[in-house]
C-alpha cells in the first residue's frame, strides 16, 4: 500500500471514454491516486513498471497486447501490483485464462461505481473481488465443463491439507476475508493468516482466487460443521 493508505492505480484500456470514467470515478475518492494510464497491454507493463501502483485495472480485449498476456508478463516480472481484469464476459474461456495468469479480481464493465471503489479498496488491501454474477458463472461454469481429470486433479491437492487448513481454503472459497474466517473458526487473525500461506503453498496457487476454483473445481461444499471447532 502506498504511504497514508492512498492506493495508486493503473487503468489500462484501450476507449479513452472508459479510461476517463474510470479516472472520474476513483480520482475523486481521496483515498485513490491514478498513478497513471495506458491503451494496451504493452503500455501497460512499461507504465505499471515506472509508477509501480498497488493496483492495475486491466482491460481483457486490447490491440498489440490483450489484458491476459500483460498480465501473466508483470506476474512473470514480479510485479507486486494486483490486477482486477475488467470484462464483458463475452468469451467465457477467457476468464480462466485470467485466473490462471493470477487475476486478483473481477469486475463487468457495467459496475456501479460505488462497487468499482470498493473492488480497488478491497484488493489493494489482498481480498480477491469478483462481481456477484462473475462468481456464480464461474461456478456454473466450472460445473457445467468440469470432467475427471480437473476434478481428480483438484481432490489430489486438497488432499495435501490439514483438516484445520481444508477448513480455511472452504471459507477462502467462500469468499471471507481473514478477519471473517478467523472470527467463524475462532482462530487468531496471524494464526489465520499462516493457514492461507500455507494452503496457497500446499495448491500451488498465488491467490485466494484459484484458492476458491480449486475448491469448485472439486465439487466441495462446507458441511453443517465445518466452520465450528
Amino acid at each position: 500500500m502506498a504511504e497514508l493508505n492512498v492506493v495508486r492505480l493503473v487503468i489500462v484500456d484501450d476507449d479513452p471514454l472508459v479510461r476517463a470514467g474510470l479516472r472520474m470515478i476513483l480520482g475523486g475518492t481521496g483515498d485513490v491516486d491514478v498513478v497513471g494510464e495506458a491503451a494496451d497491454g504493452r503500455d501497460a507493463i512499461d507504465v505499471v513498471v515506472r509508477e509501480r501502483p498497488d493496483v492495475v485495472l486491466m482491460d481483457i480485449r486490447m490491440p498489440r497486447m490483450d489484458g491476459l498476456a500483460a498480465t501473466r508478463r508483470l506476474r512473470d516480472r514480479g510485479s507486486p501490483a494486483r490486477v482486477i481484469v475488467l470484462t464483458t464476459f463475452d468469451t467465457d474461456e477467457l476468464v480462466f485464462t485470467a485466473l490462471r495468469e493470477g487475476a486478483a479480481g473481477f469486475l463487468l464493465k457495467d459496475t456501479g461505481p460505488a462497487d468499482i471503489v470498493a473492488a480497488v479498496r478491497r484488493v489493494a488491501l489482498g481480498e480477491p473481488m469478483l462481481s456477484p454474477s462473475v462468481t456464480s458463472r464461474l461456478i456454473a461454469m466450472a460445473t457445467q465443463q468440469g470432467d475427471d481429470s480437473r476434478r481428480h486433479t483438484a481432490r489430489a491437492l486438497l488432499a495435501r491439507l490439514t483438516d484445520r487448513e481444508r477448513e480455511v481454503a472452504l471459507a477462502v472459497a467462500e469468499g471471507l476475508t481473514n478477519a471473517e474466517i478467523a472470527l467463524s473458526l475462532h482462530l487468531g487473525l496471524a494464526t489465520v493468516k499462516t493457514h492461507v500461506g500455507s494452503v496457497f503453498a500446499k495448491l500451488e496457487v498465488t491467490n485466494r482466487v484459484q484458492v476458491s476454483r480449486c475448491v469448485h473445481d472439486a465439487d466441495l461444499v462446507p458441511e453443517q460443521d465445518t466452520r465450528s471447532s
